[in-house]
């Protein structure tokens, strides 16, 4: 007799049916499991019959076939256990309900308890759009399961409740999850950060056209503390966005119990000595790394320099496409990432070079050495470059209020509006992630600002990648404005945000030195 039940498979973010069929026949007592099963599937066999003899019915001695269906699509996890149980058990004649309106999700222990797994939002939102009625969770995934609106979503502690619920449907279904009301974090605000109005005025910018940003300066000086802020000036995360994110912590196994749906932009800041892996995601069955655990929010790289290059060189193109593509011989997996990239570096490796009072004790070898880790393609894929220098005292002493997060968060908000209108038919939310098209055609300038935008791009030797991007940072100056069309002060704004050459001096000075002790000698 063969039986069928459903299941659902993870690829990426994204989830597809499996159908698992059970084969019980005459023959040699034996049990394989077919369909690109990884270890963890095919270690399902023991875990099942001990499963099924705990819950006090027969395993049986046949020749059983376990088909993982589409069989050219390899599978993995351990979430096939509970619909394999009820496969076996169908084929058997030992339960004889419709389970076709199903989906089933789930881990067994040895004596048939139901253990969490990770991935079920994105499983559950993928059994509502092919038309489940109902899925079937292990009791601790039940509240990320919940979240989606249009399933009913059955909590499982042990795998004997099923029976109580096929006999007289007798079995809790968890509601759908209101969302939480947003709160604010009076730690993270804006008007704790003293001085530093021009680096402010730069990350207001960012936030409100979702620039990537490199702040440079001495040790102190507020750069980690001021990336760390500026995810409270972000505009709020849409539902989709939501999902979107929860599902790949869900995927990646750091979604708390607590917390089934988050609400927050996901802030990311990993050690310089993360590995490339790391980084960009990986593995033998490859996982979501910090740029995909970023998607929606801020991977913020401190100590800029001290990365390796291949992690940096990594992050290249995903930050042209937003999304990264993980290839292994046996899969190929991509995953969004859509992000901010907040960056932050030392002028040098004493970190003093150009400070007011405190003397540079580096070589201009070692400066040329230590900037030239950053290449010229990752530079110019950051719009926005600023200097952040030591904050002068009567700033820290003053008594003057600053203005709040919310504040700020309002403008960006209102620029962020004006963006997704312009956008919307190319589904875009930002000016930096708009299409080029759809970018030169919302910038309308005035011939003062033409004239100003063409002496930048030769001052500057801005590549093609450099001149947009400093029309996107000038569009977003202009939107923050209220501008339809973008002026001279917009492109003079985005001009002194964007001069990569406060960065590539360092280069050039150093060279030049090198130069003149030659000529010397």
């Amino acid at each position: 007799m063969v039986s069928k039940v459903y299941s659902m498979g993870i690829n990426g973010i994204d989830s597809f049916v499996v159908k698992i069929e059970s084969d019980v026949s005459k023959g040699m007592p034996t049990c394989d499991i077919v369909g690109l099963p990884d270890t963890s599937i095919k270690e399902s066999r023991n875990r099942v019959r001990s499963a099924i003899t705990n819950c006090g019915f027969t395993f049986p001695l046949a020749r059983i076939t376990v088909n993982l269906a589409p069989a050219d699509v390899r599978k993995c996890g351990s979430q096939y256990d509970l619909p394999i149980f009820l496969s076996l058990l169908k084929a058997s004649g030992q339960i004889l309900y419709n389970l076709d309106e199903s989906a089933f999700i789930g881990e067994l222990s040895l004596s048939g308890e139901i253990l969490p797994v990770s991935g079920v939002l994105s499983m559950t939102l993928g059994a509502k759009k092919e038309g489940f009625k109902n899925v079937f969770v292990p009791y601790e995934n039940a509240k990320e399961a919940a979240i989606i609106p249009g399933i009913k979503v059955y909590a499982l502690k042990h795998a004997s409740e099923l029976m109580r619920y096929f006999e007289n449907n007798n079995l809790y279904f968890y509601p759908t999850i209101k969302l939480p009301e947003k709160t604010e974090n009076s730690e993270l605000d804006f008007s704790s950060i003293k001085g530093q109005q021009e680096a402010k005025y730069a990350l207001e910018v960012a936030a409100a056209g979702g620039h990537n940003v490199l702040m440079t300066g001495p040790p102190g000086t507020g750069k980690s503390m001021m990336a760390k802020h500026l995810i409270s000036i972000l505009p709020d995360l849409t539902f989709e966005e939501m999902i979107e994110t929860t599902s790949i912590y869900s995927i990646a196994g750091m979604l708390s119990k607590d917390t089934p749906l988050i609400t927050q932009r996901p802030f990311r800041s990993p050690h310089h000595s993360t590995s490339t892996s790391g980084i960009s995601g990986g593995g033998t069955w490859p996982r979501p790394g910090e740029l995909s655990l970023a998607h929606n929010g801020i991977l913020f790289l401190d100590e800029l320099p001290e990365f390796s290059r291949a992690s940096l060189e990594a992050i290249r193109q995903p930050l042209e496409d937003g999304c990264v593509t993980i290839s292994r011989v046996k899969t190929s997996v991509t995953y969004p990432c859509s992000i901010m990239l907040i960056t932050a570096m030392n002028p040098c490796p004493c970190g003093y070079y150009g400070h007011p009072t405190k003397k540079c004790t580096c070589t201009n070898h070692a400066r040329e050495k230590y900037v030239s880790k950053i290449s010229g393609p990752i530079l110019d894929r950051i719009d926005i470059h600023i200097e952040v220098p030591p904050v002068n005292y009567s700033y820290l002493n003053s008594t003057e209020k600053l203005e709040t997060s919310k504040l700020i968060r309002e403008r960006v908000n209102t620029a962020r509006a004006i963006q997704n209108e312009r956008y919307k038919a190319c589904s875009a939310y930002s000016n930096a992630k708009a299409p080029s098209k759809a970018l030169i055609q919302s910038c309308y300038m005035t011939k003062t600002a033409k004239a100003a935008l063409e002496e930048a791009y030769n001052y500057l030797a801005l590549s093609v990648r450099g001149y947009e991007k400093l029309l996107r940072v000038a569009r977003t100056v202009a939107d923050l404005d209220g501008e339809i069309t973008i002026n001279y002060i917009h492109i003079e704004k985005a001009v002194n945000l964007r001069d990569i050459n406060k960065i590539l001096n360092l280069k050039v000075e150093s060279s030049d030195t090198k130069i003149k002790s030659k000529s010397n000698k």
